[in-house]
């Protein structure tokens, strides 16, 4: 069977799983499409071109692709707190601010002008508090930043085009360039910019695209796809962590206090996982086997390409035995400390506790 033939039920594995809000929500409608695989999901971007083909996305999963990331870092409410966010990011005038239209901003005066712009736009209407969304968007060390940027303006360009204004500001002060695109909420439709999942996805999928059409290899697929569990964690508690175990700080963090007892109670035998566990642990597991189907059809094609790409697949698979979930690291914790315990109370010196009761363990994921 060629592979093309597979090529949607592949790519059925590799796709985001939305769920619609039931109220009130404008990207319901969207959402169901792609939850149910009707109307433009039926045939994903990702089939209608061959650089966005099932065969390449696959390739770029199993080489481990870099992934780029694109998260909203907050909402601004009013010109005070938009105007502080506009300052930070501007880093109090020594980055400057870039418009939709090119134009530099460097002056603190011109940033809280904007901020008092965009949040007079809300005088209209009742209720409405948030003038402007904050997002980042970012590439791993080594990414030369310059085209980082580049590619955050087209996807701008693409996906919020002229009915939202927005400023830019290129961050090179961490490994990873980053840039924050701070956006106008209010349209000139009045329609309002209030990006969900499903959003953030297509901004992932049009970041990506830009970066690969300037010759960088990125790629935009959902963690699970990848054999890698949630993240789970917002910036504050991994910033606390990252405090914790560096050695400032002694005082684990109420959620890993938390998430500690409950790893502690399920090594003793009281308590069973979160349902969620079994349901990723399923799911992966359907995943592979789609993707062990896929390599033994590209091995049927005859292509030295394809059965090179088989190979890599069948060894991504191997490498990704079992997909690791938050909770599994808390309990693999768990059980180490209860065998550090046992081996103190039989004599032996067992491992060294090192960091305080309840703290995650770094992550041991490979790339």
């Amino acid at each position: 069977m060629p592979f093309g033939e597979n090529e949607e039920e592949l790519w059925e594995a590799m796709k985001p799983r939305f769920r619609p809000r039931l109220v009130s929500d404008p990207n319901a409608r969207y959402a169901r499409t792609l939850v149910r695989g009707t109307g433009v999901a039926a045939i994903p971007a990702a089939l209608r071109a061959i650089d966005r083909s099932a065969r390449a996305t696959l390739a770029r999963v199993v080489r481990r692709t870099p992934e780029v990331l694109v998260k909203v870092t907050g909402r601004k409410k009013g010109a005070e707190h938009l105007a502080a966010h506009l300052d930070y990011i501007g880093r109090k005038g020594e980055i400057p601010l870039e418009t939709r239209d090119g134009e530099l901003i460097s002056s603190k005066a011109e940033a809280r002008q904007i901020a008092e712009e965009w949040s007079e736009a809300l005088a209209w209407r009742r209720g409405a508090t948030v003038s402007a969304v904050s997002m980042v968007f970012s590439m791993p060390a080594g990414t030369d930043p310059e085209t980082v940027k580049q590619a955050v303006r087209e996807t701008a360009e693409r996906l919020i085009g002229d009915n939202h204004d927005y400023l830019m500001a290129l961050h090179t002060d961490t490994p990873r360039p980053h840039v924050h695109l701070t956006v106008q909420a209010e349209g000139l439709n009045r329609k309002r910019f209030d990006p969900r999942r499903e959003d953030l996805f297509r901004f992932r999928e049009g970041f990506a695209e830009a970066l690969r059409s300037r010759g960088v290899e990125a790629e935009a697929t959902p963690r699970y796809t990848r054999g890698q569990g949630r993240a789970g964690t917002s910036m504050a508690l991994t910033q606390l962590r990252e405090r914790i175990r560096k050695g400032a700080s002694r005082q684990p963090t109420d959620a890993d206090m938390r998430q500690a007892r409950e790893a502690m109670l399920i090594a003793f035998g009281k308590a069973a996982q979160p349902s969620f566990v079994g349901k990723s642990h399923a799911r992966w597991e359907s995943i592979k086997s789609r993707y062990g189907a896929a390599a033994d059809q590209l091995d049927q094609t005859g292509k030295d390409e394809d059965r090179k790409l088989a190979s890599e697949v069948r060894q991504f698979l191997r490498d990704r035995a079992i997909i690791e979930t938050v909770p599994d690291k808390v309990l693999r914790d768990a059980e180490r400390r209860i065998r550090a315990e046992q081996e103190r109370g039989n004599g032996k010196a067992g491992p060294d506790p090192g960091v305080p009761r309840g703290t995650v363990p770094p992550s041991s994921r490979t790339r």
